[in-house]
C-alpha cells in the first residue's frame, strides 16, 4: 500500500471531524471527471442522479429505522457542498465553513484518498458513530462524553432536518464529501429525535 493510501486511510479513520450546527438554520436559497462525480452538461457541477440517490438512500435508511421523516434532495445545497468541497481539496484538509458562509446549514465532512472509497463507506462512517450515541439533549449525547464523537450521526438523524445536498469532489488526489443539511441539526439543548 503506498503512502497516499495510508494517509487517506488514517484521515478517514481518525479525521471524520465533527458535524456542526449549534443553532437552527435559515433556508439555503472541477473540471476533473471521477467515478464519484459526474458532469451532466458543460459547466454543470451536479452529482449524477445515481450518486445522489445512493447518498440520499443511506441517510433515509437510517432515519426510517428510527421512524423519522425522509429527507429530500436539495440541488442548491448540493451546489454549495460542491463549491466548498473544491476549497477543502485545494487546502488538503478538512475544516468546517463558517456558519454565515453556509447560510446556517448543518454540515458533515469526509476526506480520503481519491478513488478508494465508495459513497456507502463515506456516509457509512457518519452513521457508524451511532455506537457512541446516547439519547439526550445536545450536547449530552455521547457515551464517550464528547459530542463531536456522534455529531455526524446526529446531523443525519436530526428530526427537524428536512433536506440534504451533498457532493463528492475529486481534486488534487482527494475525494472530499461535503453534505449540507437544512434546517441544521445539533441544536443546543434539544434532542435529535
Amino acid at each position: 500500500m503506498d503512502g497516499s493510501k495510508l494517509l487517506g486511510g488514517a484521515l478517514a479513520a481518525a479525521g471524520l471531524l465533527c458535524a456542526t450546527g449549534a443553532s437552527v438554520a435559515a433556508s439555503a436559497g472541477s473540471a476533473s471527471r471521477t467515478a464519484n462525480v459526474s458532469r451532466e452538461a458543460p459547466h454543470d457541477n451536479r452529482m449524477s442522479d445515481h450518486h445522489a440517490r445512493r447518498i440520499l438512500a443511506l441517510h433515509n435508511r437510517e432515519r426510517q429505522q428510527l421512524g423519522l421523516p425522509k429527507l429530500k434532495w436539495n440541488r442548491a445545497l448540493e451546489r454549495e457542498a460542491h463549491n466548498y468541497g473544491s476549497v477543502l481539496a485545494r487546502k488538503g484538509r478538512l475544516e468546517h465553513a463558517q456558519n454565515g458562509a453556509r447560510n446556517g446549514t448543518g454540515e458533515n465532512l469526509w476526506m480520503g484518498t481519491a478513488g478508494q472509497w465508495p459513497v456507502e463507506t463515506m456516509v457509512g462512517l457518519f452513521i457508524e458513530e451511532k455506537r457512541h450515541y446516547r439519547h439526550g439533549n445536545f450536547p449530552e449525547i455521547s457515551r464517550t462524553g464528547k459530542w463531536a464523537d456522534v455529531a455526524h450521526y446526529t446531523q443525519v438523524i436530526w428530526r427537524d432536518t428536512q433536506e440534504v445536498g451533498c457532493s463528492v469532489v475529486n481534486e488534487r488526489g482527494w475525494d472530499v464529501l461535503v453534505c449540507r443539511y437544512w434546517p441544521a441539526g445539533n441544536v443546543w439543548g434539544r434532542k435529535a429525535y
